[in-house]
């Protein structure tokens, strides 16, 4: 598609047309009124997303790895969302990756040309060095990112599975994927700005994939982080509190089994529940894939 000016996330948003003669409370307004149409657009994708999710669930399981291409906003967004995995599902960082066009210099200041060459997408791709194992997300809000494209391309020629999200309706047959997920969250409040609505639905998309999947891998018991790595004074005091909701523990003591534990929330449970020491706890945890609730639940 040559003309973008018939991209959905190019077209002038009749809602908004004299938004810069309104008050400002009246620009609020607007803006919200916009922001109120995402969550529905998003919506409206939920088998893709699911059908998506079990992709990277089924990547995960054989060894390999998430990794988002993108530029601009949906670029950033892949990146901050596979930077929050670590500490919040304890997931070692290689196995959630971001390819921000531009690099880690364009993460903070913008760097809009870099996304123009497809063959720029296909050589960021290589230096991870990706197997049929991993998946590759492509973000692309308008649908049409060459740097984009290129990396989905090869990620499909070396077999990898690709999933596409893209807010652009008339994108949706210009690159190829397994999934294509297709938020329409209409034109913008400032025509062609898609870090606003278009930004905000990624973001959701993002996040409901990497939650999702990490429930599915046993990363969350009940709505509980369980894996997740303490890094911070909050996390400790996170972690303490998870062990204290689940056992029944003081603060004190739970504390204190962590510390046994070696932080680890999994392991302080179990060793607590069946009265195991750390090396069996571990085990026993190994044996059920990594699920709490499956290692909870089996027959001492």
């Amino acid at each position: 598609m040559k003309d973008r000016s018939k991209l959905t996330t190019e077209k002038r948003n009749p809602r908004s047309s004299d938004i810069d003669r309104r008050s400002t409370l009246e620009m609020v307004d607007i803006i919200n009124a916009e922001d109120a149409l995402v969550a529905p657009a998003v919506g409206r994708q939920r088998r893709q997303i699911a059908a998506a999710v079990d992709i990277i669930v089924e990547a995960f399981r054989r060894g390999g790895r998430l990794i988002y291409v993108g530029a601009g906003t949906s670029g950033r967004l892949g990146v901050l969302d596979a930077s929050e995995c670590p500490p919040t599902f304890g997931t070692n960082p290689s196995k959630v990756q971001g390819i921000m066009a531009g690099g880690r210099r364009a993460l903070v200041r913008a760097v809009e040309g870099a996304e123009d060459c497809a063959a720029d997408g296909a050589r960021a791709l290589d230096e991870k060095h990706p197997t049929p194992e991993d998946v590759v997300v492509g973000i692309a809000a308008c649908g049409l990112t060459p740097i984009v494209r290129g990396a989905m391309k090869r990620a499909r020629q070396i077999g990898a599975p690709t999933i596409f999200i893209t807010c652009a309706p008339e994108a949706k047959q210009e690159t190829r994927a397994r999934v294509t997920i297709n938020p329409v969250v209409g034109p913008e409040v400032v025509t062609g700005s898609t870090r606003m609505k278009a930004g905000t639905a990624t973001k959701l998309v993002l996040n409901t994939l990497t939650t999702a999947a990490m429930i599915k891998m046993g990363k969350v018991y009940g709505q509980l982080m369980v894996d997740l790595r303490a890094t911070s004074e909050k996390l400790h005091e996170r972690s303490e509190r998870i062990v204290m909701e689940v056992t029944g523990l003081s603060r004190r003591q739970a504390r204190q089994l962590l510390g046994q534990a070696k932080g680890m929330v999994k392991v302080a449970i179990l060793m607590d529940r069946w009265e195991l020491t750390y090396e069996e706890a571990r085990n026993r945890l190994k044996r059920c894939a990594g699920s709490l609730r499956a290692a909870l639940e089996e027959v001492s």
